[in-house]
């Protein structure tokens, strides 16, 4: 970006249920301070050890075990995920019939170790929340069913584990916190590989301030989700799965900005959730927690790209009038960021 851009901000929700509310950047979001001015122009107020590995079991019993955790991981993460690929249509499933099916086909005693699995992880999103952790409820889980399971019978498990979770932590950090607590050698690769694909196709409003309006924090959330995620950008999307009906449409819409790295693309991005700068801030707009669908133009908020978000901001600026609220707007023409707060925004130079 040229230096001698002009540098604004200006709100990013112009709905009039948002208030406060911004976006994030192309490709990859990446993290950078706002002190680096020259990165945006102008900003908008949008409104006893284990074996060391997650699935290695010794003998039968484990094994035994092993089919209870994947079955509670089935209903509680992915059947949701199922649902989801229902709705862009590249799947048929009534998640709750086959739920209801699984369950009534399972042996007595299956059922109770099933149910016991499931209080397990009614107590542990219960515990996440209280510590102000909800947004990360599906990383616990997964460490208590996939890498903890032979310790969840202690009566301290629960308090234990989510003691293990911290502000701004990445997965390494994460898992050699909880190999230290429990004794345990985990592997903070095979954790980062489940985590990547659960979060790439899964949108999880639990931890939003308030999933009946559209709001600053609720935004900011939503793109810090995205970056950790690992979404894509691909142009003219907003945070949908990228299908490959999905894909041929907007390459037959964007035949330069997307069929022109189709390559590029299809090995990186396909099946995964893609957004552009200014369609972060739409997928948020027009997402319905509730069901987890963004639904194209929804909440009465019509399309519109970094440009025109920037001209229908009712209040905005250069950079040094900006105020400290996060979720605000961070534009230059052509392309919008988001400003997440403490002096950092998310960013793409």
């Amino acid at each position: 970006m040229s230096a001698s851009a002009p540098r604004r901000w200006a709100p990013a929700c112009t709905g009039a249920a948002m208030s406060d509310t911004c976006c994030r950047c192309p490709h990859r979001p990446t993290k950078r301070h706002c002190s680096e001015r020259q990165a945006a122009d102008e900003y908008c107020d949008q409104g006893g050890p284990e074996a060391g590995r997650f699935f290695i079991l010794s003998d039968r019993e484990r094994w035994k075990k092993a089919g209870i955790i994947l079955l509670s991981l089935l209903l509680a993460i992915l059947l949701p995920i199922l649902a989801v690929a229902a709705v862009l249509g590249s799947v048929e499933v009534d998640s709750a019939k086959l739920s209801q099916t699984v369950t009534e086909n399972l042996s007595a005693e299956t059922q109770a170790e099933l149910l016991k699995t499931e209080s397990l992880i009614t107590e542990l999103n219960s515990a996440m929340s209280d510590a102000g952790f909800a947004a990360r409820q599906t990383e616990a889980q997964v460490l208590a069913l996939l890498g903890l399971s032979g310790q969840a019978d202690n009566p301290e498990f629960t308090a234990k584990l989510v003691g293990c979770f911290m502000e701004n932590q990445t997965d390494a950090q994460l898992i050699e916190m909880v190999n230290s607590i429990f004794g345990t050698a985990l592997d903070a690769d095979e954790f980062s590989a489940i985590m990547s694909a659960i979060r790439a196709n899964a949108i999880d409003a639990a931890g939003y301030a308030d999933t009946s309006t559209k709001n600053n924090l609720d935004l900011v959330t939503w793109a810090i989700r995205a970056e950790q995620a690992g979404w894509g950008y691909v142009w003219g999307s907003q945070g949908e799965l990228l299908t490959e009906s999905r894909f041929q449409s907007l390459a037959a819409s964007y035949p330069k900005e997307v069929g022109g790295y189709e390559d590029w693309i299809r090995t990186h991005w396909l099946g995964k959730r893609t957004a552009d700068c200014s369609g972060l801030i739409r997928g948020y707009w027009w997402l319905d927690a509730e069901t987890q669908e963004i639904n194209y133009g929804s909440n009465g908020i019509p399309a519109m790209g970094a440009d025109a978000m920037y001209q229908a901001a009712t209040e905005k600026g250069p950079m040094s009038t900006m105020p400290e609220i996060p979720g605000l707007g961070v534009w230059h023409k052509g392309h919008i960021g988001i400003y997440i707060g403490n002096g950092e925004g998310w960013w793409r130079p």
